[in-house]
Parts: structure tokens; sequence; C-alpha cells
């Protein structure tokens, strides 16, 4: 004999759909909440684990083309030693400037510095073609070129220091020179040394007379309590 279906009521048929949708709309809603602690969870992990990484980047991407190479550096450095009346030479790359750096006679005056500078120019001139590496062409960004020329390497606060430095940006037609070492406006400058040393001798002043006041103060304390210990 066949069973009989066992049939649902249309109550507890109401209520299993109600508790599914129920279960449904909760999962939903916690997926939601859950989702953005989720992404922020994964963005601090991300920091973490790229915090000991380096990031690289090229602020030059597309520029600087053709490039400067380091036997082209060598080249200007070498014939930069070279040059009557230079002791030391030097050819550095910083932040897409070429720094050529010589050292002359501690005795060498400015129109030596400054004569070093043309003849250092013209070294670098015919190794690297300015209108090519140190002049902008199309929106592309180039070089810029600093030449520094300078007699005493210590002591720089001598009356005898000399420093010349000569310019060339790629946005500039030529060279420009500045003598560093002397200031443009000599009454100016002295306005502010002056100034200067008036602060520190005011300072010294103040501090030896709060020292001498200390010390009467301590004094005075002493003989009051010798005159203490006499009654």
């Amino acid at each position: 004999m066949a069973k009989k279906k066992k049939q649902v009521s249309p109550a507890k048929k109401i209520t299993r759909r109600k508790n599914h949708l129920t279960a449904i709309v909760f999962w939903i809603c916690l997926i939601l909440v859950l989702a953005p602690f989720c992404v922020l969870g994964w963005m601090l992990l991300s920091s973490y684990l790229d915090s000991s990484s380096p990031v690289f980047g090229n602020r030059y991407e597309g520029d600087l083309d053709p490039a400067i190479t380091s036997e082209q550096m060598a080249e200007v450095e070498e014939r930069t030693a070279a040059l009557e009346g230079v002791e030391a030479a030097n050819v550095e790359m910083a932040t897409a400037t070429l720094r050529v750096y010589a050292d002359i006679p501690d005795d060498a005056g400015c129109d030596t510095a400054k004569s070093v500078t043309d003849e250092i120019y013209t070294i670098v001139s015919e190794v690297l073609d300015p209108s090519v590496y140190f002049t902008q062409a199309d929106g592309k960004k180039m070089y810029d070129l600093e030449i520094h020329v300078y007699n005493l390497t210590e002591d720089r606060d001598s009356d005898a220091f000399v420093y010349v430095i000569g310019t060339k940006t790629s946005s500039m037609d030529a060279m420009s020179k500045q003598v560093v070492s002397e200031p443009v406006d000599a009454a100016l400058a002295q306005s502010l040394r002056d100034a200067v040393t008036a602060r520190e001798e005011a300072a010294a002043a103040a501090e030896a007379e709060e020292a001498a006041e200390e010390q009467s103060e301590g004094e005075e304390a002493s003989e009051g309590e010798a005159a203490e210990g006499g009654e």
C-alpha cells in the first residue's frame, strides 16, 4: 500500500520562506559590514609588507636623451685635472646636474678662478655639446651644468678665499659666472656680521652677570650660615 505524502501546512511554508529570506538578508548585511574592514586590513597588510622595500621612480622618464655616460664624465675630469693651475678635479652627477669641481692654488685670485672656469667650460663643451646635453629641446628636459672653482678647502672665512661658480641650466643660452665668496652688497653683509657679533656679546654679558649674581647669592648664604653657627 503506497504511503501518503506528508503535506506541509501553508503556515510552515511561509515560516520557512521567512527564515530563508532572513538568512539571506543577514549574510548580505554581514558581507557589507565586513567588506570595508577586509579591504582596510588588506591595505594595511600590503603597506606593512612593502614598507621595507624601496619605491623606485624616474622623474626624468622620456627626458635626458642622450644621456651623459660615465666615460664622458671621466674624460671631463681627466682633462680638467690636466689644466695648468688646477691642483685637483672631481666630476659628479647630482639630480640631472653635472658638477665639475676644481681646486686651484691657495694664492690664486678671483681673475684666475674666472679664467679657469672658462677653460673648464670649454673642455665640457668639447666633450658634451651644450646645444645637445645642456639645452631644452622639444619640451624635453636636459642636464644642468655647474662648474665650481675655489682656492681654499679650509679657512674659508679668510679674506683670501675665492670661490667662483659657473652655471648653465638647460633653459639658459650661455654660462653665467658668480663670485660667491664676495657679497653682492658688502655694506649689508658687514651690517649683518656686526649684528651677529653684537648679539653674541650681549648674550655673553648676560651670562656673566647671571653667574656673578649666583656667586653673590651663594656668598651671602654662606655668611648667613656662618653667623647662625656662631650664635
